[in-house]
């Protein structure tokens, strides 16, 4: 009876030893898992904007040239003469009915001169010794006098340099008077300058030459060079 009791002992121990946990085949399976791959970001394209071209201001018009200037010369006593602006050449048909109704003319044009403060020959014509005569005395004007040219709101001071003679008879002389460089044909004007011009008919009848021309101007004129050098408000 005791031997069978030590042989159920035995089984007993035996089967409580099977039931004893083995680490190895209770261990927890992992499951190795691959990572997400990153979410990939898909930027939106954008379309450039082309820059917009400014448009440039166009510069404002220059104010047109008034119908009259006028002419101020402190060392004969003229003060405010005015000038009447035309085209044409100096002392031709219209030049002469101008000072020959009162005013000095100033031609324009391809035979003429330019106006005030321009660079290039702003010419102006007038009578010496009929109607107002307004330049009877310029023949004794000298190097440094000023003569001042009063258009619109702006006053252009010129100072006499030189003398010339223009000859009504020699078309070459005419062309010099008229000349962008007074008396020099052909050469390129690089500034504004005068020619204030008036008959010689006093020194033309000394010398005993009579001539005169349809509009009675005699042969000569005795011509008052000059160089803007001054600009200032009227």
């Amino acid at each position: 009876m005791v031997r069978t009791s030590l042989v159920l002992a035995a089984v007993v121990a035996v089967t409580s030893a099977c039931t004893v946990d083995d680490p190895r085949r209770s261990a927890p399976t992992t499951t190795t898992s691959s990572p997400s791959p990153a979410p990939t970001s898909t930027r939106p394209t954008t379309t450039p904007t082309p820059s917009a071209t400014a448009t440039p201001t166009p510069a404002p018009e220059a104010a047109p040239e008034p119908k009259r200037s006028f002419v101020t010369i402190p060392a004969i006593g003229l003060e405010d003469f005015p000038v009447v602006r035309y085209r044409g050449s100096p002392d031709d048909g219209p030049g002469t009915a101008l000072q020959n109704a009162g005013e000095m003319a100033s031609p324009r044009g391809a035979r003429g001169g330019v106006g005030p403060g321009e660079i290039g020959n702003h010419i102006i014509t007038g009578h010496r010794l009929t109607g107002t005569a307004p330049l009877r005395d310029s023949p004794s004007l000298r190097r440094g006098d000023r003569i001042l040219v009063r258009t619109g709101d702006t006053v252009f001071v010129y100072e006499v340099r030189r003398t010339r003679w223009t000859s009504f008879r020699q078309p070459r002389s005419l062309q010099a008077q008229r000349a962008p460089v007074p008396g020099r044909i052909g050469e390129e004007a690089t500034e504004p300058m005068i020619t204030l011009s008036t008959c010689a008919t006093l020194e033309d009848h000394a010398a005993g030459n009579y001539w005169s021309d349809e509009f009675d101007n005699p042969e000569h004129r005795i011509d008052k060079i000059g160089v803007l050098v001054d600009t200032r408000p009227a």
